[in-house]
Protein backbone atom coordinates (compact mmCIF):
# COMPACT_ATOMS: atom_id res chain seq x y z
CA UNK A 1 0.00 0.00 0.00
CA UNK A 2 1.29 3.44 -0.93
CA UNK A 3 0.02 6.98 -0.63
CA UNK A 4 0.07 8.74 -3.99
CA UNK A 5 0.07 12.54 -4.09
CA UNK A 6 -0.40 15.15 -6.80
CA UNK A 7 -0.38 18.91 -6.99
CA UNK A 8 -3.74 20.27 -8.06
CA UNK A 9 -4.80 23.83 -8.89
CA UNK A 10 -6.85 23.94 -5.68
CA UNK A 11 -4.12 22.43 -3.46
CA UNK A 12 -2.53 19.06 -2.75
CA UNK A 13 -4.37 15.79 -3.36
CA UNK A 14 -3.54 12.30 -2.17
CA UNK A 15 -4.95 8.83 -1.67
CA UNK A 16 -4.04 5.35 -0.48
CA UNK A 17 -3.51 2.94 -3.38
CA UNK A 18 -2.96 -0.77 -3.57
CA UNK A 19 -2.06 -1.18 -7.24
CA UNK A 20 1.64 -0.34 -7.66
CA UNK A 21 4.56 -2.10 -9.26
CA UNK A 22 7.99 -1.62 -10.67
CA UNK A 23 7.53 -1.83 -14.44
CA UNK A 24 11.08 -1.54 -15.85
CA UNK A 25 14.67 -1.46 -14.61
CA UNK A 26 16.22 0.23 -17.65
CA UNK A 27 14.82 2.77 -18.11
CA UNK A 28 13.47 2.94 -14.57
CA UNK A 29 9.67 2.90 -14.58
CA UNK A 30 6.97 2.45 -11.93
CA UNK A 31 3.23 1.96 -12.47
CA UNK A 32 0.58 3.32 -10.09
CA UNK A 33 -3.16 2.59 -10.45
CA UNK A 34 -5.57 5.32 -9.29
CA UNK A 35 -9.33 4.79 -9.16
CA UNK A 36 -11.30 6.96 -11.58
CA UNK A 37 -13.79 7.71 -8.79
CA UNK A 38 -11.13 9.06 -6.45
CA UNK A 39 -10.74 12.80 -5.82
CA UNK A 40 -6.98 12.42 -6.40
CA UNK A 41 -7.66 11.06 -9.90
CA UNK A 42 -8.68 14.51 -11.20
CA UNK A 43 -5.45 16.01 -9.87
CA UNK A 44 -3.37 13.13 -11.24
CA UNK A 45 -4.97 13.45 -14.68
CA UNK A 46 -3.57 16.95 -15.10
CA UNK A 47 -0.35 16.47 -13.09
CA UNK A 48 3.08 16.22 -14.68
CA UNK A 49 4.47 14.44 -11.58
CA UNK A 50 3.15 12.14 -8.86
CA UNK A 51 4.58 11.32 -5.45
CA UNK A 52 4.63 7.73 -4.20
CA UNK A 53 5.08 7.20 -0.45
CA UNK A 54 5.77 4.07 1.57
CA UNK A 55 4.48 4.33 5.12
CA UNK A 56 5.81 2.32 8.03
CA UNK A 57 3.34 0.40 10.19
CA UNK A 58 3.95 2.99 12.95
CA UNK A 59 2.20 5.41 10.56
CA UNK A 60 -0.79 3.16 9.99
CA UNK A 61 -3.20 5.90 11.08
CA UNK A 62 -1.83 8.20 8.38
CA UNK A 63 -2.39 5.48 5.76
CA UNK A 64 -5.91 4.94 7.08
CA UNK A 65 -6.51 8.72 6.97
CA UNK A 66 -5.54 8.93 3.29
CA UNK A 67 -7.59 5.83 2.46
CA UNK A 68 -10.68 6.45 4.56
CA UNK A 69 -11.40 10.08 3.66
CA UNK A 70 -12.17 11.77 0.36
CA UNK A 71 -10.62 15.03 -0.73
CA UNK A 72 -14.09 15.97 -2.00
CA UNK A 73 -15.06 16.56 1.62
CA UNK A 74 -11.87 16.78 3.72
CA UNK A 75 -8.52 18.57 3.41
CA UNK A 76 -6.35 15.53 4.16
CA UNK A 77 -3.19 17.65 4.16
CA UNK A 78 -4.45 19.92 6.97
CA UNK A 79 -4.04 16.94 9.32
CA UNK A 80 -0.43 16.03 8.49
CA UNK A 81 2.99 17.54 7.95
CA UNK A 82 4.10 17.83 4.34
CA UNK A 83 6.22 19.95 2.04
CA UNK A 84 6.43 20.67 -1.69
CA UNK A 85 8.95 18.44 -3.42
CA UNK A 86 10.10 18.23 -7.03
CA UNK A 87 7.69 19.97 -9.43
CA UNK A 88 5.66 21.11 -6.40
CA UNK A 89 4.57 17.54 -5.68
CA UNK A 90 3.31 17.10 -2.10
CA UNK A 91 5.71 15.01 0.01
CA UNK A 92 4.50 13.54 3.30
CA UNK A 93 7.07 14.27 6.02
CA UNK A 94 6.17 11.06 7.89
CA UNK A 95 7.07 8.82 4.91
CA UNK A 96 10.44 7.14 5.50
CA UNK A 97 10.59 6.28 1.79
CA UNK A 98 9.17 8.18 -1.19
CA UNK A 99 9.86 9.14 -4.77
CA UNK A 100 8.51 11.61 -7.27
CA UNK A 101 8.11 10.50 -10.85
CA UNK A 102 7.21 12.41 -13.95
CA UNK A 103 4.18 10.96 -15.72
CA UNK A 104 5.42 9.24 -18.89
CA UNK A 105 2.06 7.79 -19.95
CA UNK A 106 -1.44 6.95 -18.78
CA UNK A 107 -3.30 3.68 -19.43
CA UNK A 108 -6.98 2.88 -19.00
CA UNK A 109 -7.13 -0.22 -16.80
CA UNK A 110 -10.92 -0.43 -16.33
CA UNK A 111 -12.04 1.27 -13.12
CA UNK A 112 -8.47 2.55 -12.58
CA UNK A 113 -5.97 4.45 -14.69
CA UNK A 114 -2.35 3.35 -14.66
CA UNK A 115 0.18 6.17 -14.42
CA UNK A 116 3.58 5.16 -15.75
CA UNK A 117 6.22 7.12 -13.85
CA UNK A 118 9.88 7.87 -14.43
CA UNK A 119 11.39 8.42 -10.95
CA UNK A 120 13.28 11.73 -10.76
CA UNK A 121 13.96 12.14 -7.03
CA UNK A 122 13.31 10.36 -3.79
CA UNK A 123 14.36 9.21 -0.37
CA UNK A 124 15.24 5.66 0.67
CA UNK A 125 14.54 4.45 4.20
CA UNK A 126 17.38 4.84 6.69
CA UNK A 127 16.65 1.44 8.22
CA UNK A 128 14.52 -1.61 7.41
CA UNK A 129 10.85 -1.10 8.27
CA UNK A 130 7.64 -3.07 8.32
CA UNK A 131 5.52 -1.31 5.67
CA UNK A 132 1.77 -0.81 5.66
CA UNK A 133 0.26 -3.69 3.70
CA UNK A 134 -3.20 -4.63 2.44
CA UNK A 135 -3.90 -6.77 5.50
CA UNK A 136 -3.34 -3.68 7.70
CA UNK A 137 -6.14 -1.78 5.98
CA UNK A 138 -8.39 -4.59 4.71
CA UNK A 139 -11.19 -3.44 7.04
CA UNK A 140 -10.94 0.19 5.89
CA UNK A 141 -14.02 1.70 4.31
CA UNK A 142 -12.62 3.84 1.46
CA UNK A 143 -13.47 7.51 1.04
CA UNK A 144 -14.74 6.56 -2.44
CA UNK A 145 -15.76 3.14 -3.68
CA UNK A 146 -13.30 1.73 -6.19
Amino acid sequence: MCVVTARADDGPAGCLVGFTTQASIDPPRFLVGVSKKNHTFAAAESATHLGVHLLARDDLELARWFGGQTGDEVDKFAECQWHAGPAGTPILDAAPAWFVGNVVDRFDLGDHVGFLLNPVDGQAPEEPRAWVSLSDVADLEPGHEA
